[in-house]
C-alpha cells in the first residue's frame, strides 16, 4: 500500500467519512458501541500509512483525546442532539440556528482532536515507518470502545467503512 503522508488527517478523515455510506456507519460504532470517531478515522488514516497500531498502543492514544472528548466533544453532542426535539422551546427557526452552532463548535473540537492524533500518527510514522500488516487497525480500535468482539451489525459496519478505505 502507497504511503499517503502528503494528506493530512483532516483531509483523509473528510474523505472517509463522506464515502458512500461511512458515516452512518461510523455513527452506529458511535451509538452502540462507544467508538470514538476521530480515533477510528485516525486509525483508517494509519492503515492507509501502513502503520498497525496494537492494543496497547491505541489505549495509549486514546488517553491522549479521553478527557478532550469527555469534556468536550460529549456534552457539545448531546445538546446538539438534545435540541434537535427540545426542551421547549425547540424545535424553532431560532433553536435550530442554535443547533446549526453547536454542531459547528462540534465538529471544531474534533477537528482539534484529529490535530492531537495526526501530530502522534507523524511521530509513530517518523518513528517506525511501515510496521507490517494494518489491515486490523479499525477492528482492534472497535473492540477496544466496545470491549468484545464486534456482533453482525458492528462487523457490517467495520466492513462499509474498509471497502470504502480501500477504494480511497
Amino acid at each position: 500500500m502507497a504511503a499517503d503522508t502528503g494528506q493530512g488527517l483532516w483531509d483523509f478523515a473528510l474523505r472517509l467519512y463522506g464515502a458512500p455510506g461511512v458515516s452512518e456507519a461510523c455513527l452506529l460504532l458511535q451509538d452502540e458501541s462507544g467508538v470514538d470517531v476521530p480515533v477510528l478515522l485516525f486509525s483508517a488514516w494509519l492503515a492507509k500509512n501502513s502503520v498497525a497500531l496494537s492494543p496497547t498502543e491505541i489505549a495509549r492514544i486514546d488517553g491522549l483525546v479521553a478527557n478532550w472528548r469527555n469534556e468536550v466533544i460529549e456534552p457539545l453532542r448531546a445538546v446538539r442532539r438534545r435540541l434537535k426535539n427540545g426542551p421547549h422551546p425547540a424545535p424553532t427557526e431560532e433553536t435550530q440556528t442554535l443547533r446549526n452552532g453547536v454542531k459547528a463548535v462540534e465538529l471544531g473540537s474534533e477537528r482539534i482532536e484529529l490535530a492531537v492524533l495526526e501530530a502522534e500518527g507523524q511521530a509513530l510514522m517518523a518513528a517506525d515507518g511501515p510496521t507490517g500488516d494494518a489491515a486490523g487497525n479499525l477492528r482492534n480500535v472497535v473492540r477496544f470502545f466496545r470491549g468484545a468482539e464486534p456482533d453482525e451489525r458492528t462487523a457490517t459496519a467495520l466492513a462499509v467503512i474498509e471497502n470504502a478505505l480501500a477504494a480511497l
